[in-house]
C-alpha cells in the first residue's frame, strides 16, 4: 500500500519514523557512552519520550494514509459526476454483460494505483509486481472477483469501491 500514499505522505512518514529511529540509536549507543548508568534516575522520562515517539509514528501513519484514502474516494466520485451514467457501456469491450463502463474504469485504474503493479498499455502503465493485464485472458466475472477480494499479493478493493466501480474497473482491465 505504500504505492498508494502521496509523496507528501511518504515524506511525512519518513520524517516521523526517522526521528524515532534517531532517538533509538542515540539512546542505544551515545547516551550509554556518556553515562554508563543510563537511563538511571531518568527512566520515567526515557519511557515517556519512547511512548510519545511511538504514538507520533502511529498517528502519522493514520493521518497520512487516511488523507490519501479520502482523496481516492473523491476522485472516484468525480468519475461518476463527470456526466457519465454509471450503467452506460459504450467502451467496455467484450464479455461485459454486467454494465461496467471501461471509460470510468480507466480513471479508477489510475486513481487506485493499479499501474504501480500491473502492465496495461491502455493505461500507460508498466508495473511488474502483478500480472501483465495485456497478456491476461481473465474473464469479466473473474476480474470483478479478484478486484473485490484480492488474490496473492493483491489487496482487496471490495470495501473501498462501490459495486459499480468494481464493474467499471473490471470492464477496463478486460477490454
Amino acid at each position: 500500500m505504500l504505492i498508494a500514499i502521496s509523496t507528501e505522505g511518504k515524506i511525512g512518514l519518513g520524517l516521523v519514523a526517522g526521528i524515532f529511529i534517531v532517538f533509538a540509536l542515540v539512546a542505544s549507543f551515545w547516551f550509554p557512552r556518556r553515562n554508563p548508568d543510563f537511563p538511571g534516575e531518568r527512566l520515567g522520562l526515557f519511557i515517556a519520550v519512547s511512548v510519545a515517539l511511538f504514538l507520533a509514528t502511529v498517528g502519522a501513519v493514520v493521518v497520512f494514509t487516511a488523507t490519501e484514502e479520502e482523496g481516492h474516494g473523491a476522485e472516484a466520485a468525480e468519475t461518476h459526476a463527470a456526466g457519465e451514467p454509471e450503467g452506460e457501456d459504450a467502451d467496455a469491450g467484450e464479455g461485459d454483460e454486467s454494465g461496467g463502463n471501461a471509460t470510468a474504469g480507466e480513471s479508477l485504474f489510475a486513481a487506485n494505483g493499479c499501474g504501480g503493479c500491473h502492465t496495461l498499455e491502455a493505461a500507460g502503465s508498466s508495473g511488474n509486481v502483478g500480472p501483465n493485464l495485456d497478456e491476461s485472458d481473465v474473464s469479466f466475472d473473474e476480474a470483478v472477483e479478484v478486484i473485490s477480494n484480492g488474490r496473492g499479493a493483491m489487496p482487496a478493493f471490495g470495501d473501498q469501491l462501490a459495486d459499480q466501480e468494481l464493474r467499471d474497473l473490471a470492464a477496463f482491465v478486460t477490454q
